[in-house]
């Protein structure tokens, strides 16, 4: 059977027997049964100080079980917000390949009267899909008419992203707009977080 000493170390957050079991050239991205390795499980207890040993000594950060997940997610998940700034910041400043983070899907109603004071406006009728009521064709919206900006800027007639789409003409311009004028941004995943650190 293979030698889980560091994941144990870890999972009874005794920070010596771990530094000790490094020193001493334990593996330190070993897996258990499910995949999770010793940065997987000092992630998803919120031990920061074993979190920064695993690491400064090679851990992988990007290495995930059988849930997919790695360990920034696993402390997002838990809410371990130390955990997860201390690891988006490794992942940020990481030098190699990485997998990309997946998009937050978001959006959020305005009035259309607000996005037509932008001087760039147009309006469309892309991806578009008929009304149950079998309503097609040209649609005149008026002002006090709600719709959606997305996570990507781009703006629908309904809170589905990618389906009728009203507005696409993505710039810097149209993404100053809606941070200034709008107050619009995606929330970030610490934005969401639910700290639980608090609490133990």
């Amino acid at each position: 059977m293979q030698n889980l000493g560091l994941i144990e170390a870890v999972k009874a957050s005794d920070y010596a027997e771990a530094e000790r079991l490094i020193k001493v050239g334990a593996d330190l991205n070993q897996q258990d049964e499910q995949g999770w390795t010793p940065l997987n499980f000092a992630a998803g207890k919120g031990e920061l100080p074993l979190v920064k040993l695993l690491v400064e000594n090679g851990a992988d950060v990007y290495k995930t079980g059988r849930d997919h997940r790695t360990p920034y997610m696993i402390a997002l998940a838990a809410g371990r917000l130390s955990v997860v700034k201390y690891l988006r910041e490794i992942e940020d400043n990481y030098h190699g390949e990485k997998p990309a983070r997946p998009q937050r899907q978001y959006c959020k109603a305005y009035h259309l009267g607000e996005l037509r004071q932008y001087p760039g406006w147009t309006e469309g009728q892309i991806n578009w899909k008929k009304k149950a009521n079998g309503q097609g064709g040209e649609i005149d919206f008026a002002e006090e008419s709600v719709v959606f900006i997305h996570q990507d800027f781009t703006v629908t007639e309904s809170m589905w992203h990618n389906e009728n789409v009203i507005f696409n003409q993505v710039t810097s311009d149209w993404e100053a707009f809606c941070a200034s004028a709008l107050d619009f941004r995606a929330p970030e995943d610490i934005d969401l977080i639910v700290n639980t650190e608090a609490n133990g």
